[in-house]
């Protein structure tokens, strides 16, 4: 393939687009919830680099499309499909409860993501727990543990990964990773179990009673979502674009059979998913030239180490998305041209690239999709939820 050259302007508009997704919520808000305001920043940082590769190197910007389509298609069909499932009830508050509500969670945002499992459970979750009056931890947990760390072991739970396997790395790779998984999430259930029976030992006695006398059974409705989920993972091992036209008639066969009142007892709207598109629209087209240069100039950084790689990804990730951030130390790996055991590059590295994305993409609320949408629903239920830093 013909090598492309690239401006060393060519790398700026990707890193205008990241810095305003960080930055406008937090100084422009007003601005920034107007999904068309969006659509107009992430085409107006597209353009330069549209005009940049259009015109000689037309079947980069189309296969960067192709890659957009698929992570479109899976998002939609997991989101719309997710909120066509309702749990509802309320349990004891118990600090063993709660560590079954994150550590099922955990193993659910394998099949559904961390957005579907975490639309899912947090509902419920703090609906258990809102007799108490020492839940200032429980929504942090749960991004740390449903929205983030226990999406680690298929493409599925978590958008980087599915950036992954659609640039090559085998569906059942991740997998692998199982012993990364297994002490993260256990390590952090541990010290959210100990939080938490020290946290429920403060509640006072007629907290506990409103707990008892509330208590109601677990409900599931809109079962046959699951069959639909079924659907999307069988479509995942098609080729485009039948993998894409399966997942969307999935998520369209969720819509006709699940009864509209499910979806609004789980508060189903279609606004996160546009504003998704929307960024991650300008995000696939201007990360382009960034990556063709860490392709190209990759040595240059002296990064070589796992180590290194896992701090460095799950830093930026901590403050950037965390789906842009594995493909661009994707593509600084692919570009030291090391042993090419998987997506050429060593299988340690990808796998720091994948730990560190994943995991670290709880450490502020736009590190990952679902942190917003868990502070935002928990705030709307009457819990204290941290500010942004």
């Amino acid at each position: 393939m013909e090598k492309i050259s690239i401006p060393l302007w060519g790398p700026l508009p990707f890193l205008f687009l990241l810095l305003t997704i960080a930055l406008c919520p937090l100084f422009f808000p007003h601005f920034w919830e107007k999904n068309r305001n969006k659509l107009l920043v992430s085409l107006l940082l597209s353009a330069p680099v549209l005009a940049l590769l259009l015109p000689a190197h037309p079947e980069t910007i189309l296969h960067t499309l192709r890659e957009y389509f698929s992570f479109i298609a899976i998002l939609i069909a997991l989101f719309t499909i997710s909120g066509g499932i309702r749990l509802s009830g309320d349990l004891r508050a118990l600090p063993r409860i709660n560590l079954t509500f994150l550590a099922v969670g955990a193993v659910l945002a394998n099949f559904i993501g961390t957005t579907g499992a975490s639309m899912l459970l947090i509902r419920p979750f703090l609906n258990t727990n809102k007799e108490r009056r020492h839940t200032f931890h429980l929504p942090i947990f749960f991004i740390f543990i449903v929205s983030n760390a226990g999406g680690l072991l298929t493409p599925l739970g978590d958008p980087p990964l599915f950036l992954g396997y659609l640039r090559g790395v085998p569906f059942f790779w991740t997998l692998r990773l199982f012993p990364e998984w297994l002490v993260t999430v256990g390590i952090i259930l541990l010290v959210f179990f100990i939080w938490d029976s020290l946290a429920y030992k403060k509640e006072e006695a007629v907290s506990i009673a409103e707990d008892v006398i509330h208590e109601h059974p677990l409900k599931l409705e809109g079962k046959i979502n699951f069959l639909f989920l079924l659907g999307v993972i069988g479509s995942v091992f098609l080729e485009t674009p039948l993998r894409e036209i399966g997942m969307l008639f999935a998520a369209f066969l969720s819509l006709l059979s699940t009864k509209k009142i499910i979806r609004n007892e789980n508060g189903f709207t279609w606004k996160p998913v546009q504003e998704v598109a929307i960024l991650f629209l300008g995000i696939f087209i201007t990360m382009v030239p960034a990556l063709l240069l860490l392709e190209q100039r990759g040595q240059e950084f002296n990064i070589t180490q796992p180590w290194q790689f896992f701090w460095l990804t799950g830093a930026l990730s901590s403050f950037l998305d965390n789906a842009p951030t594995y493909l661009t130390f994707v593509s600084l790996a692919q570009g030291l041209h090391l042993t090419p055991e998987v997506l050429a590059m060593p299988a340690k590295i990808l796998a720091a690239i994948s730990c560190g994305a994943v995991f670290m993409g709880a450490n502020s609320y736009i590190g990952n999709g679902p942190n917003f949408m868990v502070k935002a629903i928990a705030d709307e239920m009457g819990f204290k939820t941290p500010s942004f830093f």
